[in-house]
């Protein structure tokens, strides 16, 4: 289903972030191809090393690299993927995206990507039924994005209630499926390599 298939693994600033970690886990077991982009105020949750070791690939945080470095990192990576998840997307994430604002290295990378998206939302039950979030989730189904969850269950403020990110496992079958829908294919070139 994902062998080979060339994956970025968004990853933003919300507790639901060490649950991430076994998708990337799954992810390269399954022999997928796993880059991971992380907004700052991610790795204030798990820090960048993790998901390194697990992915086998430097981690991309900051969308403004070294003069050395610099080789729009964002649009070679959002080039790259076939397929794009974010896990957690946070009320925060899903208003940017909805809203076509790139402000951060991961809202630039989904907004420059051609591959199908899935996003895998995570905030507290009030957010989540707020709106103006459910505004925008409407508005990211309505251009094409994919959505899997929010699930109920015991959540980091104590309540049970929706609003919890989906487990890894159903993260993975979802983002499989869309892999096996999707059309055409990446660029090939290693975001490492090119420039």
């Amino acid at each position: 289903m994902v062998r080979g298939r060339c994956v970025v693994v968004g990853v933003t600033g919300g507790i639901a972030a060490y649950k991430t970690a076994s998708l990337v886990s799954l992810l390269v077991r399954r022999e997928a191809r796993v880059r991971v982009v992380m907004t700052e105020n991610a790795t204030r949750f798990v820090g960048p090393l993790t998901f390194q070791t697990l992915s086998h690939n430097r981690v991309i945080t900051d969308l403004f690299l070294s003069a050395e470095e610099w080789d729009s990192q964002h649009v070679v990576v959002a080039r790259w993927a076939e397929a794009l998840v974010v896990a957690p997307a946070t009320a925060s994430f899903l208003g940017k995206i909805a809203g076509g604002i790139s402000d951060d290295i991961l809202t630039s990378t989904v907004l420059a990507t051609r591959a199908p998206v899935l996003l895998a939302p995570a905030m507290n039950g009030a957010m989540w039924r707020h709106p103006a979030v459910q505004r925008n989730v409407k508005t990211l189904q309505e251009m094409g994005y994919s959505l899997v969850g929010p699930a109920e269950g015991r959540l980091a403020d104590g309540t049970t209630d929706i609003g919890r990110m989906s487990e890894p496992p159903e993260i993975f079958e979802a983002l499989a499926g869309m892999l096996a829908e999707a059309r055409g294919g990446p660029s090939g070139t290693d975001p490492e390599t090119s420039g």
